[in-house]
């Protein structure tokens, strides 16, 4: 994923929602406060914050195994990478 790529903040509650871990446990996986992790999920559109923040989160995301799907003609999305 670019560098650049700024998620939707749809796409990081999606995303944790997948993975199957909770605000808390991420959040503390991106070392930021529960509070900026709800903020960024309830953004429309491109996630709020600091970029650092957003690419922590992203990072910790990917960590568990979450791709991030850029906007393609139909619209942002996540996935799981394949568990061999």
């Amino acid at each position: 994923m670019s560098e650049k790529y700024h998620p939707t903040g749809r796409q990081i509650a999606a995303a944790r929602t997948l993975a199957g871990i909770s605000q808390a446990d991420l959040a503390a996986a991106a070392q930021i406060s529960v509070p900026t992790l709800r903020r960024m999920e309830a953004s429309e559109g491109p996630a709020s914050g600091m970029a650092n923040n957003v690419a922590a989160v992203m990072h910790a995301l990917e960590a568990a195994g979450v791709l991030f799907i850029e906007q393609n003609g139909n619209g942002p999305g996540v996935r799981l990478k394949d568990r061999k």
